[in-house]
């Protein structure tokens, strides 16, 4: 006896986890959203440039935000010759990379832009996914801070060019500098209390999250959470907390500059990074650029290691509901800052660096709240339906798309089974198109071509019940020669517009 043969097992159609489709409307706000930003470091100067995907993974694992397990994080897989590569985890990595391989050829200051996906191998859960995209901007080879108050006031531009307002925005400046100073103050200096000092910036980080009583938390024993999950502390004392704390609590730095330059008394650093802060608040106000749009901010800490002195975070200040109907900030939408040691370790010489991310997907998000994105017009194509299927006839409906696109009008022929007339206009209605193009025998003989206009007769079917509302109302289907086809085409889609625009 023969076995049966066994039914092939159907593939599931499943999406990974902490990735995302992406529609249409998502696509055309991204691309709009991308093109002002692209404009605005167009008018700095700045050129673009693109790198891989994929690095090897040596070229990135030291700056990963866990250094005690560079491969984690990040998705590898290693080469025919063994070597290990990952998807990137940033643009800022593979850009120091690119430098450095191509030193000679480049002109320095190096000023570059690029935008792409990059990927995190963590665990994904809501509003936090595995890949994503972010929209660099970096100038290479520029020691001075000019080029640090030069990102900000580029950053304050992009928020506006994005249709941000004043006081809706607020892109705010420390410097890591400033920070060791405070850390080494409090005795936190020296290469044996790295992982200490590491310990206390992240708890600085949770500022905005958990509130100065949390990390107050943090920098002690620690902090259980509502889930009574234990997150251990740094340990300091009751001292040492206080002077962090006044230090991420100063809000007006220039009331407060004289008390935080005697707190990082005695240390080189904690005094260069006061005198880049100062000369970078001299740089913006003199351009005219404020407090209201670029501030000096202690509280200010990006995560990532590689950052040397300014740094720089682009915060959004108005309230958005959240999942849970809750106001609240939207906060952080891009940050930045030095990282002069990150091309330099690929060349054995100093090469300093600055640079910004904006993070879009975050910022497509708050501009969708307010409005900002989305509200160009993006109409369905004419649709040319399909009578007949010779050759002729076919060439034909051809013939006439292709004008139609000529002429700058969205169109596509029919390319479904066209022997059901009325599936053809399922599908225009499905589509959302305002014309349909309809030729049979008897206009094709005479030269004529018939225009539906779809817009006006799904109105016409629904709204109107008497005839002197049917005689007032627009044509909804007209027959022409095939040569004023595109005109009165772009005729009937001028008068939808209005009809749109009337409509609010």
């Amino acid at each position: 006896m023969s076995e049966k043969q066994k039914k092939p097992q159907k593939l599931k159609a499943r999406l990974p986890r902490g990735f995302v489709d992406r529609d249409a409307a998502d696509i055309r706000a991204v691309n709009e959203m991308t093109a002002k930003i692209r404009a605005v470091y167009e008018h700095y100067g700045f050129d673009p440039v693109e790198t891989p995907l994929f690095e090897y993974t040596d070229a990135l694992g030291k700056f990963l935000p866990d250094a005690d397990r560079p491969n984690e994080g990040v998705f590898s897989l290693q080469d025919d010759d063994d070597q290990w590569m990952s998807l990137r985890y940033d643009l800022t990595a593979p850009l120091a990379r690119h430098v450095a391989e191509n030193f000679n050829e480049i002109q320095l200051p190096y000023r570059t832009y690029r935008a792409g996906y990059v990927f995190r191998n963590e665990k994904p859960g809501p509003g936090r996914f595995r890949q994503f995209m972010q929209f660099d901007a970096d100038t290479v080879g520029a020691a001075g801070v000019q080029a640090d108050a030069e990102m900000c006031m580029m950053m304050a531009d992009t928020m506006e060019a994005l249709g941000i307002a004043r006081g809706d925005y607020v892109i705010r400046v420390n410097n890591r500098k400033v920070l060791d100073g405070v850390l080494e103050a409090i005795g936190l200096g020296g290469d044996d209390k790295a992982g200490a000092r590491l310990t206390v910036l992240r708890a600085i980080d949770k500022l905005d999250k958990f509130g100065p009583e949390g990390v107050r938390l943090l920098l002690g024993a620690g902090r259980k959470d509502e889930s009574g999950d234990f997150t251990k502390g740094a340990g300091l004392n009751e001292e040492q907390i206080g002077k962090v704390l006044f230090f991420v609590g100063i809000r007006d730095y220039f009331e407060s500059a004289a008390d935080l330059a005697r707190l990082v008394e005695g240390t080189a650093r904690g005094g260069e990074g006061v005198d880049e802060l100062n000369q970078i608040g001299h740089l913006v106000t003199s351009a005219g650029y404020g407090p209201d749009r670029i501030k000096i901010d202690p509280s200010v800490v990006r995560g990532l290691e590689y950052y040397t002195g300014p740094v720089f975070e682009a915060e959004l200040q108005f309230a958005v509901t959240n999942e849970k109907g809750e106001k609240v900030v939207f906060g952080s939408v891009g940050g930045g800052g030095r990282y002069d040691g990150l091309v330099s370790r690929f060349m054995g010489q100093p090469v300093p660096a600055t640079g910004f991310s904006i993070g879009v997907s975050r910022l497509m998000t708050a501009l969708k709240n307010l409005g900002k994105l989305g509200q160009e017009e993006v109409v369905a194509p004419v649709l040319v339906t399909v009578m007949d299927g010779d050759i002729e006839s076919m060439g034909r409906y051809q013939r006439f798309t292709q004008e139609l696109r000529a002429a700058g009008i969205r169109a596509e022929m029919y390319q479904g089974n066209w022997k059901k007339f009325g599936n053809q206009l399922k599908y225009a209605d499905r589509r959302g198109a305002p014309v349909a193009i309809i030729q049979g025998g008897d206009e094709r003989a005479e030269g004529l071509v018939q225009i539906k206009d779809l817009i006006e007769g799904k109105r016409l079917s629904g709204e109107i019940e008497d005839n002197a509302s049917w005689r007032e109302a627009r044509v909804a289907q007209v027959s022409v020669p095939e040569a004023e086809l595109v005109a009165r085409v772009r005729e009937i889609l001028d008068a939808q517009a209005e009809d749109r625009a009337r409509a609010g």
